[in-house]
């Protein structure tokens, strides 16, 4: 029963390298948005590299938040496509010697830049590394959209991860199909809701997201989907102010 909060890393590169203190100084504003956002939720999620773009290591970023001493459960996203199985494996050993709870195994954004595809499935690699009992150290989860057609994600079911973390969510609705279909076959689930602010609209447009529909009861609207997950992500991509004033709002929610 854990309220979440999504946050991406910092670019290495903007027009040009960017030098040792540069990304420092830009780890430390994450830093500072993380500290701050603990103070209302239990959780953090972080990003790979979205659209491709080379980021900071999620596993690395999250290491340095475990490392600040704050008690939440940290959780990050994992690129497969591209990656081979050798790299995923790395990046696996990495997140449990450096004390992460989880990993969201997924395909990833075709990177603007260099080889395009590994050919690796993302319920194929968390099957992979459950057979091998990496389960027993970490949680896996598995993308999964918000209206899912489940005989196309069967290869999904079937790779048995803990869960799944959703893409974002539009109606309460939603949730309930998916938790009653797929929580009583034992797998978490974590829907993913997008803050509705004038700066995400271009991030909600790229997804198909019409804030329209709750942005005048967003905070009803995370509560009602926090009770029936018992999980929700808040991703705010281009939003701090507006993500940090609602889960000021909405800490302590708790599922009935």
């Amino acid at each position: 029963m854990t309220i979440r909060y999504e946050i991406n890393p910092p670019r290495v590169i903007s027009d040009g390298v960017l030098s040792h203190k540069e990304v420092k100084g830009l780890l430390g504003k994450v830093e500072k948005r993380i500290i701050s956002a603990s103070k209302y939720c239990g959780g953090i999620h972080l990003t790979d590299s979205v659209l491709g773009v080379p980021r900071i290591s999620p596993i690395t970023t999250g290491a340095i938040i475990r490392n600040d001493g704050l008690k939440l459960d940290i959780t990050a996203s994992l690129r497969v496509r591209d990656r081979n199985i050798t790299a995923l494996t790395q990046s696996v050993y990495d997140a449990i010697l450096l004390g992460l709870d989880g990993l969201l195994i997924l395909k990833g954004d075709e990177p603007p830049k260099g080889p395009k595809d590994s050919k690796l499935i993302p319920s194929g690699v968390v099957k992979h590394f459950t057979e091998l009992g990496f389960d027993k150290n970490l949680d896996f989860f598995l993308s999964l959209p918000a209206e899912p057609d489940y005989d196309q994600i069967q290869k999904k079911i079937e790779s048995e991860p803990k869960g799944f973390i959703t893409n974002v969510i539009q109606s309460p609705e939603q949730v309930h199909h998916i938790v009653d279909k797929l929580k009583p076959q034992g797998f978490k689930i974590i829907p993913c809701v997008m803050i509705p602010s004038h700066n995400n609209a271009k991030s909600a447009q790229m997804v198909g997201i019409d804030f329209v529909k709750y942005e005048d009861m967003i905070q009803d609207f995370i509560t009602e989907i926090h009770k029936s997950a018992g999980d929700i992500l808040i991703t705010s991509p281009n939003d701090f102010k507006s993500a940090l004033k609602v889960l000021s709002k909405i800490k302590g929610i708790k599922r009935k």
